[in-house]
């Protein structure tokens, strides 16, 4: 275990908390995750970089940047991210940075700079890395990631980060129902968990707030949070829907909404 108090700094900030749909309120999904000296994207939907500037962060701190699938509002940023690494110069950046999904994620970055060329080009700073089974996992220092498949599109992947001390967090990416998100959030601190739309107005392929309830009170979450809000959501009473299956610490996301998770 790393004894440097500084290595276990563990916070959790929403930098979209909303959909494709344009919004001032809530930009598309991303959650940044700070641990010691790594910072990961978690997606990087439409005006992440916004927000991550707004939270005070820069693109050159990010270490890692790791997608759920591959849907626009969830990658839309991927191309620009990439291209504001290279202004002025790459030299800003300090370490390599890691760029991963799920299968098929390395055809996805290369179908992507056939179309930009070196206008994405890592030069050298990038390491793109593909979870492609539950035994695919990156380490070090600082923290561990691990995936398992859940159930919206064929490469889609939710994360479990855990820090040296043991603590941990939980980022659904966009799943219906599905085993294996709560066997991935078993007994976690934080579980950021996607709820596209009310119960009334349940949609395939998403969660609504008491399916989503129902997965952090089996896998015995110990604060969950629900985010990826369609419109519909601001017009419903979501979190009493969420309290219909969940009766633990519960938190509407908001971008640039920050959560402790230090022990």
């Amino acid at each position: 275990m790393n004894e440097n108090p500084a290595k276990n700094n563990f916070s959790v900030t929403i930098l979209g908390s909303g959909t494709c749909v344009p919004s001032l309120a809530r930009s598309a999904a991303s959650v940044l995750v700070t641990i010691g000296d790594s910072h990961i994207l978690l997606d990087a939907g439409p005006g992440t970089m916004h927000r991550l500037l707004e939270a005070g962060g820069s693109v050159f701190d990010i270490t890692h940047l790791l997608f759920s699938h591959f849907h626009p509002d969830h990658t839309g940023e991927l191309v620009p991210f990439l291209f504001a690494n290279k202004y002025p110069d790459s030299s800003r950046r300090s370490r390599a940075l890691v760029l991963g999904g799920g299968p098929g994620f390395s055809v996805f970055y290369e179908q992507l700079k056939g179309v930009f060329n070196e206008w994405i080009d890592g030069a050298g700073l990038l390491q793109i890395f593909e979870f492609k089974d539950k035994n695919s996992s990156i380490t070090n220092d600082d923290l561990s990631v691990c995936t398992m498949a859940v159930n919206h599109r064929p490469e889609s992947i939710a994360f479990r980060i855990t820090a040296p001390n043991g603590t941990s967090m939980v980022y659904s990416g966009d799943t219906d129902v599905c085993e294996n998100l709560i066997a991935l959030s078993q007994n976690t601190d934080l579980l950021i968990c996607e709820s596209a739309f009310p119960d009334a107005m349940k949609q395939p392929g998403h969660l609504s707030p008491s399916l989503a309830g129902d997965i952090a009170a089996r896998a015995n979450v110990k604060k969950l949070v629900l985010t990826h809000f369609y419109p519909e959501c601001d017009a419903s009473d979501i979190f009493q829907q969420c309290r219909k299956t969940y009766a633990g610490p519960l938190i509407l996301a908001r971008d640039l909404l920050t959560i402790k998770l230090d022990n």
